[in-house]
């Protein structure tokens, strides 16, 4: 995966993410904008997106 395809992705899940959404739901609209992501690529956008978010708050550092 390219890093301006997981960016893409990326800026696509903070648009549409909403606190009472399924994993499901969250892959299906991603893959609606994206329709060539598949359910890895989509998960990995996830987690990046979490652990950068993470990171620029500061809770998670020692």
């Amino acid at each position: 995966m390219e890093a301006a395809e997981l960016r893409a992705i990326c800026d696509t899940l903070i648009r549409i993410l909403k606190p009472d959404m399924t994993p499901k739901q969250l892959i299906k609209v991603a893959r609606r904008v994206h329709p060539y992501a598949s359910k890895k690529k989509v998960a990995r956008a996830a987690f990046f997106l979490i652990i950068s978010h993470a990171d620029r708050e500061g809770k998670w550092r020692k």
